[in-house]
């Protein structure tokens, strides 16, 4: 195996199209201590963990490229753009120390800029990640707010201090915590508790501000890819989730990824394979065969006595068929895991200038963009799409690579990310392929009320509904999240790494911690798979915890 770093092309080189490196006689031929199936950045994150420690492991990915929902794919010559994953920010620095990414070329831009809000008034606030700055704007949008504001953020800092401090206290390395330890952390702080337990979205927002622009600034930030309504008990939750993050060691900063988003995977499969994992792109598993392999879909058997599975838990079920646990076949059927998000990529003239902020490369290109719905708005859309109709108009969440990284983009050309809810995953009436071109419509109209040159700036936009991101991606039910992210499924109520099938594991984002570009899912699960091969070694093995 290369562990110098040559004689193979890196994955970035090849927009994480890997030259084959074992042809499936020899893979046959092999002796492996455990396969992975899937390359996503969990999957490649666990392996590397694996073959750091001296394991012999194959990666076997059916798509021609790595990196899942995490990759790059030219969708127009010259333009660079991941399908789903967008930001960094959950991604974890034990990962990014252990795995030496900043070595590989890992490097990342503050999103210093935090969220811009327009509003039809011609109002607008800019909520900037430095909280002086953001004061500012607070005192002069909603100055009666700035204590609840205040207040607001302090909530988070002491969940954030809580749960996940800096170092080994943090809850998400290793297995899930109980609930019972969570609140042995939590102690007396009542808001803490519900803000992890019970509040919605909108009952949080309420709990603290007043001006109802500014609670209709923040509401979008409970539901990113959960199929819920801000309305909904546990929605606040999610907001933590997105906002535990110490990148970089700030405390609930995004960024920008150079090269792309793409580059996580890319990265991360070079570390796998410089440590001695073999990655096979364009070789689809059809059976997980527990405590035999694998078998191709060609027919070919395989063998290893550990599988980890990357890919969601309902396509984990699929390929392991009949020999499934039945407790754990019902558990996977009984957590949601339908899509409820459209991801437009577009391909712009000049980024999109806001008729409150007017300009085409301003301050609020930087962070991300809000379009708001009113709380009407929003129990309007989600019932809507649950009904299998599309609603008046989106709520959108907008990033633009270019204002940080000009290389994803033809010169003078640039990229906007359009992630936008609710849509249906089945329509009542038609198919995407027939509705796609009013989903389009839809979203860059949802845009246009708050700008002066859109759809003019349009060069093209791709649309994935959720069947398309299941089709593209591999995510069952297009759910970005390998299921629903709300309070009833996470912590020790997400799915183990190991499962109750001899020698199969899991390492996606339908385990602990949940979803987004995290890592630590994969590192988790590695660690997991080491303890059994282990306590094999020694006779025994390891019960699932």
């Amino acid at each position: 195996m290369d562990r110098t770093r040559k004689g193979y092309a890196r994955a970035a080189a090849r927009l994480g199209v890997l030259e084959p490196a074992l042809s499936i006689a020899e893979c046959k031929a092999a002796r492996w201590d455990v396969i992975v199936v899937g390359a996503g950045h969990n999957a490649l994150a666990c392996a590397a963990y694996l073959a750091r420690a001296g394991r012999r492991v194959l990666v076997l990915e059916a798509r021609e490229r790595v990196g899942g929902a995490c990759t790059l794919r030219e969708v127009w010559p010259g333009f660079r753009i991941s399908p789903c994953a967008y930001l960094v920010g959950l991604l974890h620095d034990r990962v990014i120390e252990d795995l030496e990414l900043p070595s590989y070329g890992f490097h990342w831009t503050p999103a210093e800029a935090g969220m811009f809000v327009p509003f039809e008034d011609g109002s607008s606030i800019q909520l900037w990640d430095d909280d002086d700055r953001c004061e500012e704007e607070i005192r002069r949008f909603a100055p009666g707010d700035l204590a609840g504001w205040r207040a607001f953020g302090d909530l988070k800092r002491r969940l954030r201090d809580a749960l996940r401090p800096a170092g080994d206290g943090d809850l998400w390395l290793g297995r899930a915590p109980t609930r019972e330890t969570i609140l042995a952390r939590l102690g007396a702080d009542h808001e803490a508790r519900m803000m992890l337990f019970e509040w919605s979205m909108a009952e949080c927002l309420e709990h603290f501000l007043d001006d109802e622009r500014l609670q209709a600034a923040y509401m979008g930030q409970g539901v990113i890819g959960t199929n819920a309504s801000p309305h909904d008990p546990g929605t606040a939750s999610s907001h933590f989730h997105h906002q535990s993050g110490r990148l970089g060691g700030s405390p609930g900063m995004w960024g920008y990824v150079t090269g792309g988003m793409g580059m996580v995977s890319f990265l991360l499969c070079d570390a796998a394979r410089d440590l001695g994992a073999v990655v096979l792109t364009s070789t689809p598993v059809a059976r997980i065969r527990p405590g035999l392999g694998v078998e191709l879909e060609g027919g070919d058997l395989i063998q290893a006595p550990l599988v980890v599975s990357g890919a969601d838990p309902r396509a984990t079920l699929r390929l392991i068929g009949d020999e499934a646990d039945p407790g754990w076949r019902d558990r996977v059927n009984q957590i949601p895991q339908v899509g409820c998000t459209v991801k437009l990529n577009v391909a712009l003239t000049e980024l999109p200038s806001f008729s409150a902020r007017p300009g085409t490369f301003m301050p609020h290109h930087k962070g991300q963009v809000n379009t708001p719905l009113s709380k009407d708005q929003w129990r309007e859309g989600y019932q809507a799409a649950r009904e299998g109709q599309l609603p008046e108009r989106l709520w959108t969440e907008l990033y633009f690579h270019t204002a940080h990284d000009a290389s994803v983009a033809p010169a003078g050309l640039h990229t906007m990310s359009v992630f936008a809810q609710y849509v249906p995953h089945t329509f009542a009436e038609g198919d995407w392929d027939s509705r796609r071109a009013e989903v389009r419509a839809l979203a860059l109209g949802s845009i246009a009320r708050y700008c002066d040159n859109i759809p003019a700036a349009v060069l093209d936009a791709e649309v994935l509904g959720p069947p398309d991101i299941e089709r593209e991606v591999g995510l069952t039910g297009g759910h970005i999240f390998q299921g629903e992210c709300l309070p009833e499924f996470m912590w020790d109520l997400r799915f183990d790494y190991q499962t109750p099938m001899a020698g199969v594991f899991l390492c996606g984002a339908g385990t602990y911690p949940g979803g987004s570009v995290i890592g630590l899912n994969g590192r988790n699960a590695a660690l997991a798979v080491l303890g059994e091969l282990e306590s094999r070694a020694r006779g025994g093995s390891v019960t699932q915890a």
